[in-house]
């Protein structure tokens, strides 16, 4: 059976997961879910990003090692991850004996082959701390908005990236002392190397979105730069080989952080790792935002080339979430860590609005959250829901849990639904979740109309076995729009199959209707419409 790899970018171990984060995760788990649904063997592999200044600046303020500030936030991410249903079929860190030995070997390989290059930096130097000044340990005004107090790698107030001697008025971040520029000889990556292999790779198609293929084009119109790829000690990270006070820079280790993920599992499980990642014809897909567009289409591609691993077969990327139209604000109010959603709301709310919205484009995302509330009451709540919640109880009150055959005469009523079913699976293919959640919709109110219609607790009165028989086809219907939610819904779908009482769905149960002469269980609450008090409650819970 073919294999796919499906990795997300690895989130930072310094911060709480935000539902701006949750955007990745959720979207690569419903696909993942969705191709084991349909029999591919899919692996879904992720971990924490743990090395660099930012790491090394906040364990210093907490007055811990690194070592336990990721420890903290490992567990923390699981746990957010976990409660939001997204299921990793192994979840690591950057800072593993695996990690160390794939980055060691790919720079050395890179290294042997001419492609790393040696060369003096001018950098800042604080002569009070004795140490060169990283981007994260210098601060000054930046030098396109002149906003003061920025780190010296991108401004917090426009955006702008830039390097640390671009600063005005620069400044020790740890005691505020004006550095002194010194020379540190740096290792370079040289990119420009791979530029013929790197045209031909993202110009293949399928892999890249064309938006995202003609933005990678002004890059190679600029010329490709090499890349510093070291840092000089102190710095939480991997010892470059042969030096002593230099560390490999943290985007050189954290992609790596999927091939040591890999080898984990796979020892944790005795699968072939060479299969997904020293094999020409492995299948890797990587899920990533639009910020880290070069790292994954141009530097690590042409890593993975130098060293003789496996080649990304396509690199999906998604755009920024916005709330209620604008970035997310503290001070609005809007930026929203995970478990403040988590301790007032019911995931699955968020897993369906996202998919509701997700299109397989780098487009941005946004949630109005009015809008976020009226949309999973009118469409998860009142129609995927809402038929099992009418159904079950009345086959439960009159018929003792049985359903009998199905109806004659509805052939066209079913042709209607099941003729939907392989548009669901094309969009969920196309990562265009939307469409697929459209079509499952467009389903569950045909069978909401078809049961309101027939009134069965009308037809109860006169024909008892017709309106059983209304009823059957209409948990068929159900177990079809179930098996079709299950990869956005995983939750939802366990508690229907529990109800009905049947084996786990796969999505081509989607496409059966003789679910006849079947007791079902107990009706169980699925899931409760929106409290727009819940919500705002939420939002002023920071």
């Amino acid at each position: 059976m073919e294999q796919i790899l499906i990795t997300s970018a690895l989130p930072y171990a310094n911060g709480s997961i935000h539902l701006g984060h949750l955007v990745e995760y959720i979207q690569t788990d419903i696909l993942v879910r969705f191709l084991k649904l349909t029999g591919r063997d899919a692996v879904y592999m992720c971990a924490d990003d743990t090395h660099g200044t930012p790491i090394e600046v906040k364990a210093r303020q907490k007055g811990i090692r690194p070592e336990e500030l990721i420890g903290i936030y490992h567990e923390e991410h699981q746990k957010d991850f976990s409660d939001f249903h997204i299921n990793f079929d192994c979840f690591y860190t950057t800072n593993s004996p695996e990690n160390r030995y794939h980055s060691e070997l790919i720079f050395t390989r890179l290294r042997d082959q001419g492609h790393i290059a040696k060369r003096p930096v001018a950098q800042y130097y604080c002569e009070k701390d004795s140490r060169f000044l990283p981007d994260r340990y210098i601060k000054g005004a930046c030098p396109n908005c002149s906003t003061p107090d920025q780190y010296g790698d991108v401004c917090e107030a426009c955006g702008t990236a830039y390097t640390p001697t671009d600063l005005a008025d620069p400044h020790c971040a740890l005691c505020g002392t004006a550095p002194v520029m010194r020379e540190s000889v740096h290792y370079f990556f040289t990119l420009s190397a791979y530029e013929p292999f790197l045209r031909e790779w993202v110009a293949t198609p399928g892999r890249l979105q064309p938006e995202i293929r003609r933005f990678i084009e002004h890059w190679f119109k600029e010329g490709l730069r090499d890349w510093d790829i070291s840092r000089d000690g102190p710095y939480f990270g991997f010892k470059i080989p042969g030096e002593e006070n230099k560390y490999f820079y943290v985007w050189l280790d954290a992609p790596i952080g999927y091939i040591a993920t890999t080898q984990k599992f796979c020892e944790m499980t005795g699968r072939d790792f060479p299969s997904y990642w020293l094999d020409s014809k492995a299948k890797i897909y990587h899920v990533i935002g639009k910020d880290i567009v070069y790292f994954h289409t141009l530097f690590w591609p042409a890593m993975l080339k130098g060293a003789g691993y496996s080649l990304p077969t396509r690199v999906l990327v998604h755009g920024f979430l916005t709330i209620n139209g604008e970035k997310m604000s503290k001070s609005r109010g809007t930026f929203i860590n995970a478990r403040d959603f988590l301790n007032h709301l019911d995931p699955q709310y968020l897993r369906y609005y996202y998919a509701a919205k997700l299109s397989g484009q780098p487009d941005d995302l946004d949630l109005n959250l009015d809008d976020f509330a009226t949309r999973v009451n009118a469409e998860l709540i009142n129609k995927i829901a809402n038929l099992v919640s009418r159904v079950v109880p009345f086959v439960n009150r009159n018929f003792s849990g049985r359903l009998s055959e199905l109806p004659a005469g509805y052939d066209t009523l079913i042709g209607e639904m099941l003729d939907r079913v392989p548009a669901v699976r094309e969009n969920y293919e196309a990562v265009d979740f939307s469409r697929a959640v459209q079509e499952i919709v467009a389903i569950s109110d045909i069978a909401n109309k078809f049961f309101q219609d027939r009134a069965p607790w009308d037809l109860v009165k006169t024909d008892l076995p017709a309106a059983q028989r209304v009823c059957t086809l209409a948990l068929n219907a159900c177990r079809t729009v179930t098996a079709l939610i299950k990869p956005v819904l995983p939750r939802f779908a366990a508690d229907v199959e529990r109800i009905l009482r049947i084996p786990e769905l796969g999505f081509n149960d989607a496409a059966r209707f003789d679910l006849t002469n079947h007791e079902v269980g107990p009706f169980e609450r699925l899931v409760e419409r929106v409290d727009p008090k819940k919500v705002q409650a939420m939002l002023g819970s920071k």
